[in-house]
């Protein structure tokens, strides 16, 4: 029987001649979902309802804006402990009719009176992590706004139902957010407002239970109505204000009423032939590109992306690249950051030669100069235009405080200040924190790419291997998305995470250069979740990629079907 179907087979190929084997080949490929294609919008989130109701507005006539921030509020509901009201926000626009970038800073600054003396006066000698005073003032709500204004389509009110009804009528918990949602119970505990809104009868729900959340239907319903003044300055605000002050925070009325999200310009460098965007500190979007610069130096292995070679090249130059951050980056408002020092390509060959091609460096420190758990997505609309947005509670949950009535809760950017007075990160009332959350945009030619892959420090490494895999081995969005990873959760010693897709003998080459190695299942979440758009401006078509580490998916805006006349 074998014998008769290989004849079969081999009669078949050569009755259709090449182009069936060819498409043999074409399906033996090393990642699991295709790409997504069309000619229309499409909305790539790490959850399926939210791209859904992010494509339902494109069909809508909405903007790629329009989409997002459906899209996003909808997120807002069915993965409450990545992302929420309470969170920060950050935006690259690419405009296609003009190819102009934009770029949008909507993280929120520490409360005025949360200074280091006040948190020393208390006795606490360590910036909280969690709790009140971990909280700075939400940037999300003010982000959507400037968004809109400048470039939304649909009536405000309108991109805010889906949210409201997914809140109101429930969603089935996905898998991942499930598990997140269970590794935070024991913080959710710690503040009742929490415990009551997250833990319904005492426990975390389970996979595919139906979760309802009508504390935050009402409001996005203040939002849809009444703008984000209900959030600064509004019922919202109050409530904000109420929380704070039960539990001793200094959070005042000013300071949320004073928050404005900031219009800044993208930073860049070359890769390659490419130009990839990050935006400026008080980011680390700048540790990606200076990584990218030192990989540079360095000519791509031809053995692939996951051979020794290549994946010690990357992990030395993501060191040293954080060694820099870590000690230079802040708020530019406080202090000058030296940007342009930081991705010289001078200072770039300097640090590169630090690297030793047979010995991983575990004792990495920061380069002499002279004088941040998130969700990320993607919309490109039918006529290009291409929005990279992410926004971030920062931990799961937060700071674990939910707002009295409201549903959602505060974010804790604060725990990333520094109480060294001296560091460019010292916490300061009406100062930004260091961020971890940071939206990318790449481009060559007619190919525009808006990409992001979250997950705290892992972000800017994250963001240079997705970079290499597309310059270094043109692969397409969603290989790119889907190749093995490694990730730094300790931050420049030697013990990496990677996952087990990595075959066992680039495991062994590495471990001898001294890396030490954990390895992690085959889509381990902790190389954090993507998503990307590309747009072909030569072609018009636009793709999609979501990744496999995540519960989402990249959903096409369906275009209007007018019946056929027979």
């Amino acid at each position: 029987m074998n014998a008769l179907r290989s004849v079969v087979v081999c009669l078949a190929i050569a009755l259709t001649g090449c182009a069936f084997t060819v498409s043999l080949f074409a399906q033996d490929r090393s990642y699991g979902r295709s790409v997504v294609a069309t000619q229309y919008g499409i909305v790539a989130t790490s959850q399926v309802s939210a791209s859904q109701a992010g494509a339902r507005v494109l069909e809508q006539g909405g903007s790629a804006i329009d989409a997002a921030i459906a899209a996003n509020a909808v997120l807002n509901v069915t993965e409450p402990n990545t992302n929420g009201m309470g969170g920060d926000l950050f935006a690259i626009y690419w405009e296609a009719k003009t190819g102009k970038l934009y770029g949008l800073n909507a993280s929120g600054w520490a409360p005025k009176a949360l200074t280091i003396e006040h948190l020393r006066a208390r006795g606490v000698t360590e910036m909280p992590q969690y709790g009140i005073d971990s909280v700075t003032v939400p940037g999300v709500v003010d982000g959507w706004a400037k968004l809109h204004e400048r470039w939304g389509r649909l009536p405000w009110r309108d991109l805010f139902q889906p949210a409201i009804f997914y809140a109101d009528h429930g969603f089935p918990v996905a898998e991942i957010i499930h598990a997140w949602w269970e590794s935070d119970s024991k913080g959710l505990i710690t503040n009742p407002e929490s415990q009551r809104v997250f833990l319904p009868g005492g426990k975390v729900p389970e996979t595919g239970e139906v979760f309802r959340n009508p504390d935050v239907a009402r409001a996005f319903r203040l939002v849809a109505e009444q703008g984000e003044t209900a959030f600064y300055k509004g019922e919202i605000a109050k409530a904000i204000l109420k929380t704070s002050d039960d539990l001793g925070g200094t959070m005042t009325a000013d300071d949320l009423a004073s928050y404005s999200a900031e219009w800044v310009e993208p930073i860049h460098t070359t890769y390659r032939d490419w130009t990839v965007y990050e935006l400026p500190p008080n980011g680390d979007g700048i540790a990606a590109l200076e990584m990218l610069n030192i990989m540079e130096r360095f000519p791509a292995d031809s053995s692939g992306p996951h051979s020794p070679g290549e994946l010690h090249t990357r992990i030395e130059a993501m060191k040293l690249a954080y060694a820099d951050v870590k000690a230079y980056d802040g708020d530019p408002r406080f202090g000058k950051i030296p940007v342009e020092q930081l991705l010289s390509k001078d200072y770039a060959a300097k640090r590169a030669a630090l690297i030793d091609p047979a010995r991983a460096n575990c004792t990495v420190a920061p380069g002499a100069l002279g004088t941040s758990d998130t969700t990320y997505f993607s919309v490109v609309d039918r006529e290009g235009n291409i929005l990279s947005i992410i926004q971030s509670n920062y931990n799961n949950f937060g700071s674990n405080v939910t707002v009295q009535g409201m549903g959602f809760a505060l974010q804790d950017r604060g725990g990333l200040f520094s109480l060294d007075a001296k560091s460019p990160n010292a916490l300061a009332g009406r100062k930004r924190p260091f961020h971890t959350i940071i939206p990318a945009f790449m481009q060559h030619g007619d190919q525009h790419i808006g990409f992001g892959i979250m997950g705290g420090l892992n972000q800017p490494l994250a963001h240079a291997q997705f970079v290499s895999n597309v310059v270094d081995y043109h692969m397409n969005i969603q290989a790119a998305m889907e190749e093995p990873r490694f990730t730094d959760r300790q931050q420049l010693a030697c013990k990496i995470v990677i996952e087990s897709r990595v075959t066992q003998a680039t495991i062994d080459a590495l471990t001898k250069m001294g890396h030490v190695l954990q390895v992690h299942p085959d889509y381990t979440s902790q190389m954090g979740r993507g998503q990307a758009v590309l747009h072909d401006s030569s072609t018009g078509v636009n793709f999609g990629a979501s990744d496999p580490r995540a519960d989402g998916a990249a959903i096409p805006e369906q275009p209007k079907f007018a019946a056929q006349k027979p």
